[in-house]
């Protein structure tokens, strides 16, 4: 009786195992950009969402206060400008429109509501406020005061000289290097009607992104610890300003007066252009998007504008009452 053996098993040569691998590497390679685009594509999703509420919670505030949120008041109520004081911003003000009213109703609106009141400061320090943050942000969480830092910002205008053939003559010059204007629909105790964008809300921004870091004149990121270039500054979401009327040259926080193009990230200074640690005037639009950010208009709608906007059309988005068309080029 012949007994026959089991043929041995064949292991994988290096070369089949080599090819394995790239296999699977040439896979990974397809699949990861795919899983990127749907990850920001949710993402981008999540942001309109967050704005279409801010939106939702500006008309809200226009029904009951007849008029738009202020971008920022001093230290006391809503809309009073002769109050001492760094007082709240615009995202304060809202809070009762986005589900917020038991915050809201725990606000001290005495002296630096915004900056430095105790009873504020332990209601907001290390809070998350999810309706204020992008998730495709490259912004840190939070500012080096431990208050969440916000990837959204009210627009007060545009400087003057962007628009030919119109003046701006709503502007000032600010004690941070940079220029604040009046031209648009959320500024300094603004208390702007729907009925004064003479230009057509659907033309209107009232809000957009500033959700990237920006850049100096040698490309590195402009952000580091407890040293701020943002919109609110080191001092978050809450931070209004130190007003005795419409316009001021002390700072005005959590807003921007457009200077420079969407997505216009390189090239800057600390404390000239409207830059700077403690307060950016002129912080431009960006994003983490690709391509553009996204923007609440007057009349509720989300757009996505793109970094190829031209500056001129992008002064005229800002500016309530310019009466001018946009040009072709966009």
């Amino acid at each position: 009786m012949i007994l026959l053996r089991p043929a041995g098993r064949r292991g994988f040569t290096l070369i089949e195992l080599l090819v394995v691998i790239a296999i699977i590497a040439i896979l990974i390679a397809l699949l990861v950009p795919a899983v990127q685009k749907v990850r920001e594509a949710a993402a981008r999703t999540q942001c309109v969402n967050n704005l279409k509420q801010l939106g939702l919670a500006c008309h809200a505030f226009h029904d009951v206060r007849k008029g738009l949120p202020p971008g920022a008041t001093g230290g006391g109520v809503s809309q009073v400008t002769n109050d001492p004081g760094w007082g709240s911003s615009w995202m304060v003000h809202i809070l009762p429109y986005i589900e917020q009213q038991a915050l809201y109703s725990k606000w001290s609106w005495s002296g630096d509501s915004g900056y430095s009141n105790a009873n504020n400061r332990a209601l907001t320090n290390q809070l998350t406020m999810v309706l204020y943050k992008c998730p495709s942000s490259t912004m840190p969480l939070m500012s080096g005061s431990n208050v969440m830092t916000a990837d959204y910002v009210a627009i007060a205008g545009a400087v003057n000289g962007l628009i030919p053939g119109y003046t701006e003559s709503r502007t000032v010059g600010a004690s941070s290097g940079g220029i604040v204007s009046a031209g648009g629909a959320m500024f300094n105790c603004s208390k702007v009607r729907l009925t004064a964008i003479t230009d057509g809300t659907s033309n209107h921004m009232l809000i957009s992104e500033c959700g990237a870091n920006i850049k100096d004149t040698n490309g590195n990121v402009m952000e580091s610890g407890t040293t701020c270039y943002r919109p609110g500054g080191p001092y978050g979401w809450t931070m209004g300003t130190s007003v005795t009327g419409t316009l001021t040259s002390d700072r005005l926080f959590n807003c921007t007066t457009i200077r420079y193009g969407i997505n216009a990230i390189n090239g800057y200074s600390n404390g000239s252009g409207g830059i700077g640690t403690d307060s950016s005037q002129n912080y431009p639009l960006v994003s983490g998007h690709t391509g553009g950010v996204n923007a609440v208009f007057g009349d509720g709608s989300i757009r996505f504008l793109s970094d190829t906007t031209t500056i001129d059309n992008l002064a005229r988005y800002v500016t309530r009452d310019d009466g001018q068309v946009l040009s072709d080029t966009q």
